[in-house]
């Protein structure tokens, strides 16, 4: 098994991929139309990456490449839907680094309110401001805090706010009132609710066109004035001109880790919203700590692994949720070779798409019989011709519930 990292991982990663039997090739500056040559040259079963883009050009480039595995959370870097119709696994790492988030999050709010890069600044610039810096921080104990998105970022969020007194209400659509109740967040019906009712807002949710942009003029008007936001999940949730104006008209404080078009790599870079007095900025390291790291690599040793040893994906973000398999051919067969061969050549001169099939072999495996998922009906001819075939012992037809 070929496997090109294209990110940085921790070495003993490496080390255990290689004494697996992986043919590994390791590379972290790997992007762009590098990247593209390296999948030409390497011709890797698996890809991994963490912050690089995966383009359709770079899946043209791997006809071989049968699993992406992304070394992170989210999977918006990915050309999912170009991996999808080429029968590409995609996989991810979700939660393995929603502590770290979780604490650089807390870092912001405690920033925000006490203005703790400010006071650096001013004291590496050489000036002593305590007049200025004791005044206009209210605290966090008894305040609210909204968490859009109770995920495993958005529950350690919340358990790490508990612990400085803060009240805490939550939206998530995909969480009931009764599990949200048992994080210790009270739930609000609707994300504009949890604004109103903020002291502090955060969001944690991953970016999609449904949750592009819904931090905006009418979400940031929903809080108090002086309020604070603060977002590490992904730049693009936002809409980054209503945050500015919400900043310098109605004295918003911002903690932002992630910002809309960031550089790919460091050097000069400048955003007008990041220069703005109130807004604190940081370099979307908020899955950046050694922890984090060692939990992400072991993870995605964990997905490689298992694929390599037994073909199976977990944490696989691109199958079809709802089978569309109308029917169940069952078949008790004779456990020899090119029976299955058989099956399936029947159905495909009857013009049937198999959708899903296994294969379970009984104790001494002298029988087996396979449950072959179907796209419509098998005529009674194809079925007869099914039967005919010599070490089929049954074969029937199950509609199946849609």
């Amino acid at each position: 098994m070929r496997v090109l990292l294209a990110d940085k991982l921790a070495p003993h990663i490496q080390e255990q991929l290689v004494r697996a039997g992986c043919s590994l090739h390791s590379d972290p500056t790997l992007k762009d139309g590098a990247l593209v040559e390296a999948l030409a040259t390497h011709r890797p079963d698996i890809l991994v990456v963490r912050s690089t883009k995966v383009t359709e050009a770079h899946l043209d480039a791997a006809p071989g490449l049968a699993l992406i595995i992304r070394a992170g959370a989210g999977v918006n870097t990915i050309a999912v839907d170009s991996a999808s119709a080429r029968g590409i696994y995609v996989a991810n790492c979700p939660g393995k680094n929603a502590v770290a988030v979780a604490e650089l999050t807390l870092g912001h709010i405690l920033n925000a309110d006490r203005r703790i890069a400010d006071n650096v600044a001013d004291l590496r610039n050489g000036t002593w401001k305590k007049k200025t810096f004791a005044k206009g921080a209210r605290g966090l104990m008894g305040r609210t805090l909204g968490i859009i998105g109770l995920g495993a970022i958005g529950q350690e969020v919340a358990q790490r706010a508990q612990a400085f007194g803060m009240r805490i209400v939550g939206f998530d659509p995909g969480v009931t009132d009764e599990a949200a109740t048992a994080m210790g967040v009270e739930p609000k019906a609707t994300a504009l609710e949890v604004a109103a009712a903020s002291d502090v807002l955060t969001i944690h949710v991953g970016l999609n066109d449904h949750t592009r942009g819904m931090v905006n003029a009418e979400l940031l008007g929903a809080l108090k004035p002086g309020a604070t936001f603060i977002n590490a999940s992904r730049g693009e949730l936002v809409d980054e001109a209503a945050l500015a104006d919400a900043v310098t008209s109605r004295g918003l404080r911002a903690g932002l880790d992630v910002f809309c078009e960031e550089p790919a790599g460091d050097g000069p870079w400048q955003t007008a919203l990041a220069g703005l007095d109130g807004v604190y900025g940081t370099h979307h390291i908020g899955a950046s700590t050694d922890q984090a790291a060692e939990a992400v690599g072991n993870e995605v040793l964990r997905i490689a692994l298992t694929y390599l040893t037994k073909g199976e994906v977990a944490n696989c973000v691109n199958l079809l949720t709802t089978n569309p398999a109308t029917h169940m051919l069952v078949v008790r067969h004779r456990d020899e070779v090119g029976v299955l061969a058989g099956v399936l050549s029947q159905l495909r001169e009857g013009g049937i798409n198999v959708q899903e099939m296994e294969n379970i072999v009984f104790r001494g495996a002298q029988a087996a019989c396979a449950r072959i998922q179907l796209d419509s009906a098998p005529s009674d001819a194809t079925l007869a011709k099914i039967q005919s075939i010599d070490p089929v012992h049954a074969a029937s037809v199950v509609t199946l519930e849609i």
